[in-house]
């Protein structure tokens, strides 16, 4: 008694100058530390736990801020690098279409100008079916063209619409709209995915990082971090098994994030690789205006054999006023109002290979973030001002006193915390909020899997192929989708006595 009356005196020392400790004394008055010898008043005792909840959520924020900064950052330089590209490509095609073609360019800008803000919409989120502009685009394309290599035709609204009927069959431009198609398509829906999936791994991390502390959380904060100080022992740390316990259970819902915070990085990863090899963002860019060159001069020496068709399908046009009816052949056959790019003249980007660069150093900082969640309660109890070196078991708080820590470190997620002799856990009430960026998780991991595979989940039929399997399946139950049930219950929750319950509230939610 005496030795601890010293130790007493010692903290009380060093706290004189703190108006709420009053005296030295016996601790029955303590709710929260062991009621023996204390210089913490009931007072103290409040405060000191109002700041244990505020050490735990700053060193939440402290260790997730690494993942915000870096999908910040990344997010940030994608969307840049992106939106430069389709700027260079559109520069780079009015540029040389202009020195190439001259007048007949700036007379028609207008079909290439309109491509390019639809590509940017679809970018930067819009409602827009790439697959639908493009075919828009070579619509356009080939009315225009096909007035071009036959001046001495005037062609109506209505002619023009039959030459475009009869281009699906004749492909007038070859395999090059196909092929651009494809190469395009794939380009911009795994660029988007992925700035996209950025923005959302920022928006999750947010969310996820602010937490509210639950009232036994606090109580086993307070009693980790700052009951040794009210026992006179302010430099004892708490054993690190002990640590982990108190964290395990405050963070038990957020653990439950890891199986699809993993699946979201991986598919994260997945579509950088992607965009390293076949979904080239940059090469996607700088062949628009060669393709697109290209196909021209495809429809223009091949255009005898599509005028002849056409005029046999839709009619003989009005001849334009002061001309003469010629052959296709006399009117095609030497004209040459386009040229191809020789080599030198094709686009060249100014970004060089930084695509390559900027998804090297995303794929190096996503590896880390796998198993972050789960891994939390770890590292903030490895920090040497949070909890004792796992070498310094015999010399801790073991939340009672000094010594070794025995109870057993128990395991992650909710439905483990039945048995953890720190926090008192309710498994009855799963956490909302958890069970929602679970639900945003899966839709962004969806969205990153199907891109891989050159799909856009706004923008799907029937006939797309599924993408890569997930480990989740979907049952009807009640006549709706699991998935509901999968979000807002965590895995076993089945078990429970109150899942009746939660099924028939679903219903009430679910008809209301």
């Amino acid at each position: 008694d005496v030795k601890a009356s010293a130790a007493v005196s010692f903290v009380c020392d060093w706290l004189a100058s703190d108006p709420v400790c009053f005296s030295i004394g016996p601790g029955e008055h303590l709710r929260l530390c062991p009621q023996d010898y204390t210089c913490c008043s009931s007072q103290m005792e409040e405060t000191l736990a109002h700041q244990s909840e505020t050490d735990f959520l700053s060193a939440i924020d402290d260790t997730s801020q690494f993942l915000h900064t870096t999908f910040t950052q990344r997010h940030r330089k994608f969307d840049e690098f992106f939106r430069e590209l389709i700027d260079l490509s559109e520069k780079s095609m009015n540029q040389m279409f202009t020195k190439t073609y001259g007048r007949l360019f700036t007379q028609n800008a207008n079909v290439f100008q309109e491509l390019f803000v639809e590509l940017r919409r679809y970018y930067s989120g819009g409602s827009v079916s790439l697959t639908e502009v493009l075919s828009e685009f070579w619509s356009r394309l080939v009315e225009r063209v096909f007035s071009l290599v036959n001046p001495q035709y005037q062609f109506s609204d209505e002619y023009l619409e039959c030459v475009n009927k009869h281009a699906e069959q004749l492909q007038p431009f070859g395999d090059l709209p196909r092929k651009l198609g494809l190469q395009v398509s794939r380009a911009f829906i795994a660029a988007r995915a992925l700035v996209q999936g950025l923005a959302t791994g920022r928006d999750i991390v947010n969310k996820a990082a602010k937490l509210s502390a639950g009232a036994g959380c606090v109580r086993a904060l307070m009693r980790q971090w700052y009951c040794p100080l009210c026992r006179g022992m302010p430099s004892l740390r708490p054993c690190h098994t002990l640590c982990l316990n108190v964290m395990k259970g405050c963070l038990a819902n957020t653990a439950d994030l890891d199986t699809e915070w993993n699946n979201f990085i991986d598919a994260l990863y997945q579509v950088s690789e992607k965009l390293e090899g076949p979904f080239n963002m940059e090469l996607a860019a700088d062949s628009i205006s060669v393709k697109v060159s290209e196909a021209i001069m495809h429809m223009q020496e091949n255009s005898i054999a599509t005028s002849t068709k056409v005029f046999q399908g839709c009619g003989s046009p009005r001849l334009t006023p002061g001309r003469s009816r010629r052959s296709p052949k006399e009117s095609g056959g030497n004209r040459r109002p386009f040229r191809t790019f020789s080599p030198e003249e094709k686009p060249t980007t100014a970004t060089g290979t930084n695509l390559d660069r900027l998804v090297s150093e995303l794929k190096e900082r996503l590896r880390p973030m796998r198993g972050f969640w789960v891994s939390l309660p770890h590292t903030i109890c490895n920090d040497k001002n949070m909890a004792a070196d796992v070498t310094n078991e015999d010399r801790c708080w073991n939340g009672q006193t000094r010594g070794r820590y025995l109870p057993d470190v128990t395991g992650d997620g909710l439905m483990s915390q039945i048995n953890n002799p720190e926090v008192e856990v309710d498994m009855a009430r799963p956490d909302v909020r958890t069970r929602q960026l679970i639900m945003e998780l899966r839709v962004a991991t969806n969205r990153l899997k199907h891109a891989q595979a050159g799909q856009d989940t706004d923008f799907m039929d029937s006939k797309s192929p599924p993408p890569p399997p997930t480990q989740h399946k979907y049952y009807d139950w009640f006549g709706c989708p699991t998935l509901f049930l999968e979000i807002y219950c965590p895995v076993g929750f089945q078990s429970n006595p109150n899942f009746a319950y939660l099924i028939k509230l679903v219903k009430v939610l679910l008809s209301s």
